[in-house]
């Protein structure tokens, strides 16, 4: 008997989707150093009605959360960012490959971590630069990894209601 036909099948993980990461990384990276090259700080640029390109700085968590803190708030959320992404990191590699919206979710929201976790350890800021309005009511500006962080929660959810009901369904849990 070979060795290959000896040996049990182990399905993969969804560690495969670390690469999507890494691109996240880069490219909240490499548009965050664009925005501070070709912006001035706190100058908007408008691009559509609703949408401008402003550089901004936010010394706080989401929607500049403690930003008037002091300092020490950075660290917090760099301890905070690192315990997450551990943690990510762990249940990306507990998730079966098959289950490719929670690995494509999970790898979404590391990415953000990481790209934001960057800035926070380099700078002692986020760099914001996506600044999205109607008329007098703005929200708050964000950059390329809160972009991926909210579109990999948003997977999260629709995994949660949608496709663990039917993994866990009694249908399946019997067959």
């Amino acid at each position: 008997m070979s060795e290959a036909a000896g040996k049990s099948h182990k399905p993969g993980t969804c560690l495969r989707w670390l690469w999507l990461a890494v691109v996240v990384v880069g490219l909240d990276y490499m548009t965050k150093q664009l925005a501070v090259s070709l912006l001035s700080y706190g100058d908007p640029h408008p691009v559509l009605p609703v949408f401008d390109l402003t550089l901004l700085y936010n010394y706080g968590a989401a929607f500049s959360f403690l930003s008037d803190a002091g300092g020490w708030q950075r660290w917090l959320f760099v301890l905070i960012a690192l315990a997450v992404s551990a943690v990510l990191v762990i249940w990306l590699k507990r998730t079966e490959r098959q289950l490719w919206w929670l690995g494509l979710g999970l790898s979404l929201i590391l990415g953000g971590a990481l790209g934001n976790l960057y800035d926070r350890v380099m700078l002692g800021y986020v760099v914001d630069f996506i600044s999205v309005h109607y008329q007098s009511w703005y929200f708050p500006a964000f950059n390329l990894a809160d972009s991926a962080i909210t579109l990999g929660a948003i997977l999260l959810i629709i995994d949660t209601l949608f496709l663990e009901r039917r993994r866990t369904s009694p249908e399946k849990r019997t067959s």
